[in-house]
């Protein structure tokens, strides 16, 4: 369900953001299993994760199609009631202990969900639920999610080295043709002005991203570095 909804949140090629149908499909199913199993953290996790991320859906394009990424997003058009729903069950499946992989993913949620704007995002609190959720489930992709949140929280040359670190893990098959990887390096070299390697950077996510409007995004940014 969860790579059902993920497939359906970002496309993973073609000119739309977004599969809605394949999103709302794994929505209805997570409910579908939260009623057969009401008391299983794991699957309250899971629903509240869908949900909290869900919520972003409206506010994730301007209205020319462009992507608007977490700190340009207006929370104002987050799906509230979502939301609120998806920090109850959350809270639910926190209680239980030991803290499963899905309640702590949608903690991590709950905490972009519950910050009144970007720069109030609790950075600290994300790097420490990325650490919980390492401990548990170590992947590649948590530790390129753990990196950026490095970053966020004390600044781009700690998430840089953590991305760099990365680099032993390349022929990892969730890392290889992985876009995001290359796309966050690009984002921190730009912050410490490194530009020429911040271009290549961006280049070599060009090369992996497959979805349009996330490619296009890619060449903004790129092309806001200069010639």
């Amino acid at each position: 369900m969860h790579l059902v909804f993920t497939t359906g949140h970002t496309a993973p090629a073609g000119t739309a953001l977004q599969r809605r149908d394949l999103a709302e499909r794994a929505l209805d199913l997570a409910r579908m299993l939260r009623l057969l199993l009401p008391g299983d953290p794991g699957v309250a996790g899971l629903l509240a994760l869908i949900l909290l991320t869900d919520a972003r859906r409206h506010a994730r394009t301007d209205p020319a199609g462009r992507l608007l990424v977490l700190a340009d997003q207006d929370r104002a058009a987050w799906d509230h009631g979502e939301i609120s729903e998806g920090l109850t069950l959350a809270r639910q499946a926190l209680r239980h202990r030991p803290c499963t992989r899905y309640p702590l993913m949608a903690a991590i949620a709950a905490t972009h969900a519950t910050a009144p704007r970007f720069e109030a995002t609790d950075w600290a609190q994300i790097l420490a639920l990325y650490d919980q959720l390492t401990a548990i489930w170590p992947s590649p992709i948590v530790a390129l999610n753990r990196a950026i949140a490095l970053g966020q929280a004390r600044g781009p040359g700690a998430g840089l080295a953590a991305l760099d670190a990365l680099d032993a893990l390349a022929a990892e098959p969730q890392l290889t043709g992985y876009h995001y990887l290359p796309a966050a390096r690009a984002e921190y070299l730009r912050q410490l002005y490194r530009i020429d390697e911040a271009r290549l950077a961006y280049d070599e996510a060009l090369l992996l991203a497959s979805n349009t409007t996330e490619r296009d995004y890619l060449a903004t940014r790129r092309a806001g570095l200069g010639a």
